[in-house]
């Protein structure tokens, strides 16, 4: 586990939990990926990125919302910021927010990209013992020098593999974010199969996967294209080309990578459907207890 060298400030904010039950406790991110959605311009981040804002009342927010639900649920977190950014007050308050969902007897579905999340194992099969617990990674590059450029600041894919074995062997189901896979750059079946073999050995219960592409908007596409630029020189000009200023970015293999997909996927048992997996992640599912014979 490392720690990068980081910048953060304190807010305190209004509220925490969505309509959906789904939480981010800060807003930015350090991991550096080149296709980030989160830097988009649409979510109106005031700040610069790698300056992560920390919610600092998140842990209290919680408990508060937690107090009021007249039913238990499955909180979310991850969606748009990773929960595990190496930063002391950020690792502080999701550790925070999870003693109170465990405390609370929710159910958790967190989403990360970082190993960090191993620190805060005891809590996970806790939270898994009297609800349900699912851990979220993202998977998208089998190559781990292809991966230290396009994810430069988080741990690489096999790490995040050993991640999922890791919460497998606690009885902690998996689901697997396979996406975004760039044109030009990791849309290959090479890459695809690698990252499946890791979901089949790790026995992931599921897989996310929207195409083969991504997509691009503003404030988000500027930053990939300049990464394009240092990194894959003359890349960027194919992409202008090809895809001009669309949002979706399809890949001219994704008729062909996709039914590898779907094959594998089925032929393993491996949930592929995104409908039912998010299903899944939200429905609450508490522990059964044995009631007393009265008679």
């Amino acid at each position: 586990m490392i720690y990068f060298k980081t910048y953060m400030h304190l807010r305190e904010v209004k509220g925490i939990l969505s309509p959906h039950n789904g939480m981010n406790i800060s807003r930015g991110c350090t991991h550096g990926c080149i296709y980030c959605d989160s830097r988009s311009k649409c979510y109106h981040i005031e700040h610069d990125f790698e300056d992560v804002q920390i919610k600092s009342n998140a842990p209290a927010l919680l408990e508060d919302a937690l107090k009021r639900k007249r039913k238990k649920c499955v909180i979310g977190t991850g969606a748009m910021s990773d929960p595990y950014i190496p930063i002391p007050e950020n690792l502080a308050n999701i550790r925070a927010c999870l003693e109170i969902i465990e405390r609370y007897d929710c159910g958790l579905a967190i989403q990360t990209k970082s190993d960090l999340i191993l620190r805060d194992l005891d809590l996970l099969i806790s939270i898994n013992k009297k609800a349900k617990c699912i851990v979220q990674l993202t998977l998208t590059t089998f190559d781990e020098k292809l991966c230290k450029i396009i994810e430069p600041d988080v741990c690489g894919t096999r790490r995040r593999f050993e991640v999922l074995n890791i919460m497998r062997d606690n009885g902690i189901q998996t689901v697997v974010w396979f996406s975004p896979l760039l044109p030009f750059i990791n849309d290959t079946e090479e890459n695809m199969r690698g990252i499946l073999n890791y979901c089949i050995e790790a026995g992931v219960y599921g897989i996310l996967c929207w195409g083969i592409g991504l997509t691009l908007r503003e404030g988000d596409r500027e930053y990939f294209y300049s990464k394009l630029d240092e990194h894959f020189p003359g890349l960027k000009n194919i992409y202008i080309k090809k895809y001009g200023y669309n949002y979706e970015v399809k890949s001219d293999n994704n008729d062909e990578l996709i039914r590898v997909f779907y094959d594998t996927c089925n032929k393993h048992n491996i949930v592929c459907n995104n409908d039912l997996l998010f299903e899944y992640m939200h429905e609450f599912e508490g522990k059964k207890t044995e009631q007393l014979d009265l008679f």
